[in-house]
């Protein structure tokens, strides 16, 4: 179906309200420089203190608690002041500008009215039903840094009691008062290779804080580790690439295994009952080179299920075996109960980069179905029985090999979505391709590690986004819808108990849609893309929308 830039509300409103908003989060000291660091006395921020019952919630509704809502990645607000029949009335209520290198990628938490957010190495703390600014925790940006890292992107914060917890661009975990923004602690984490670097938001499981590193394409040794979040010393490590000796290390000949990257760049979910974490990982390094790490290239582009309290492997299941397309498979594997072919079941649901949708059981990570749902897909002839890909054998070389899906995947980083009330699980994908060529290359500390290089091949090859929207109950696809716009937008998905699903369009509008047949109800003309995941909550009977887009972030209501 195709896309109409439905534009409600201007660009020209979006002026107005950051002018606004600029100027609430200026605040003058004495020596007349503006001061960001000390607390603006909030009987709001008294009210910050998050247990482990709040971090349990089953449903979404005035707190959006962590990254994606809840432990099970659904993005799903269980809200449903908004609704098809009213989405129209729709409009900015307040939009905070932030000045920091790089576009926002964050996903706000809202925490009893106060919001946190992200941008770089600062954290803000916003009074969510005005934008106000209460406090603002500013760290520089680290130099030296090697690609992705180099963009200083940050995703967003954890928060337990009082404490909200950040990754830095330089892989450092940092605890702050989340009543003053004020730093308990620091913690370095990843030392031992500069490549590394952090771009996620961390999650809280129990009293630990969950991070992992970027630098997937930079040589790196991935791993994901688990702080005390009192004390902030580490409880465990667990390496995502094996050593010599250890199951799966024939893959990686010599001291490979210091380099196969696997980075934990985005982070996972969390089944409380069956007390598993599930995480996924990158892809292999060098990226396009596969002669030098031979076989399935373990635990590269998987998904990992974990024991939360000791960091020890319980299953794992490898989407794309011995990748050489970049697909990570760091997307967000969500946890859904429902039936699966007429029986009840526990399953994990991820839309993969590497072009296929899969399910799984989470309970001991048995294959149970793919979807492709890219068009050009040539990379395999598809799925066999076990879950393994049936190879095209497309290997690239100095000339070059055209693969699609593209490098930059089928489907990447930002969030899906999945509402329990029509079992329909969300996202957005990309049909594209790529040119990959290869050469091989020694790693060399402070340099990118591809070995050689993607550009987009020559002829009228597809370049289309889609909004899908899957049924687990008939296993297909009930619509999917074509994005039409200048740029790809990078934006997650979030749907809603009033029959809504939002998200970032490909012309830079902030669009809600009919979650049941996908028609484009109302969309608010941003002026810049978006490269982040929205969210809902709630503050004194009325429901908010908040998503990111360029350095600005942006709440949505009723009037």
């Amino acid at each position: 179906m195709a896309r109409y830039g439905k534009q409600i509300c201007g660009y020209a409103a979006t002026i107005l309200l950051v002018a606004g908003a600029i100027a609430a989060h200026a605040r003058t000291g004495p020596d007349g420089l503006q001061d960001h660091s000390a607390a603006i006395s909030s009987s709001e921020l008294g009210l910050v203190d998050v247990q482990q019952s709040d971090l349990l919630q089953k449903q979404a509704m005035d707190n959006w608690i962590s990254y994606n809502g809840d432990y099970t990645g659904r993005r799903f607000s269980s809200l449903n002041q908004i609704t098809p029949a009213n989405v129209s009335h729709l409009a900015a209520k307040w939009i905070f500008h932030t000045q920091n290198p790089g576009v926002l990628e964050v996903t706000p938490v809202v925490v009893n009215g106060v919001m946190f957010i992200t941008g770089s190495n600062d954290a803000y703390a916003l009074d969510a039903e005005t934008g106000r600014l209460l406090w603002h925790h500013e760290r520089g940006i680290s130099n030296g840094l090697v690609d992705d890292a180099s963009g200083h992107i940050n995703r967003g914060v954890a928060v337990l009691g009082a404490r909200v917890y950040m990754e830095t661009d330089n892989a450092h975990l940092l605890c702050l008062d989340a009543r003053s923004g004020n730093l308990i602690w620091d913690r370095a984490y990843a030392t031992d290779n500069k490549n590394y670097g952090a771009t996620s938001a961390p999650l809280i499981v129990k009293n630990l804080v969950l991070v992992g590193t970027s630098g997937g394409d930079d040589g790196v040794r991935g791993f994901l580790a688990a702080f005390d979040a009192q004390t902030g010393n580490e409880v465990w490590r667990f390496w995502t690439i094996p050593a010599p000796g250890e199951f799966g290390s024939e893959s990686w000949p010599g001291d490979m295994y210091k380099h196969g990257c696997a980075a934990t760049w985005m982070l996972g979910t969390y089944d409380p009952e069956m007390n598993t974490l599930y995480w996924g990982t990158g892809n292999p390094c060098p990226d396009f080179d596969g002669r030098v790490r031979p076989g399935d290239d373990l635990y590269t582009s998987s998904l990992l299920a974990l024991n939360p309290d000791t960091g020890k492997l319980k299953w794992y299941f490898q989407f794309s075996p011995h990748n050489m397309y970049d697909y990570d498979a760091v997307q967000t594997p969500v946890l859904v109960d429902a039936k699966f072919k007429g029986a009840p079941r526990k399953l994990v649901v991820t839309a993969n980069r590497n072009g296929f949708l899969y399910i799984l059981d989470r309970t001991n990570g048995k294959y149970l179905y793919s979807k492709q749902f890219i068009q050009s897909l040539n990379w395999a002839k598809g799925i066999d029985k076990n879950g393994r890909p049936i190879s095209n054998n497309l290997v690239p070389d100095e000339t070059g090999v055209t693969v699609c899906p593209s490098y930059g995947g089928g489907t990447n980083w930002y969030s899906p979505s999945y509402d329990p009330e029509t079992n329909t699980f969300y996202f957005r994908s990309l049909d594209a391709c790529t040119l990959f060529r290869a050469k091989t290359q020694p790693f060399e500390e402070g340099e990118t590690y591809y070995a050689t290089g993607a550009r987009r091949p020559p002829g009228n090859l597809p370049s289309t986004g889609y909004i899908n929207a899957f049924d687990l109950s008939t296993l297909d696809f009930t619509w999917r819808d074509r994005q039409i716009g200048e740029r790809h937008a990078s934006a997650g998905v979030m749907s809603t108990a009033g029959g809504l699903i939002a998200f970032g369009n490909d012309a830079e509008e902030f669009e809600v849609d009919d979650a049941r047949t996908g028609k484009p109800l109302w969309a608010f003309n941003l002026g810049q893309a978006v490269h982040a995941s929205p969210m809902s909550y709630g503050i004194g009977g009325k429901q908010y929308f908040a998503v990111a887009a360029g350095d600005n972030v942006i709440a949505f209501a009723l009037p």
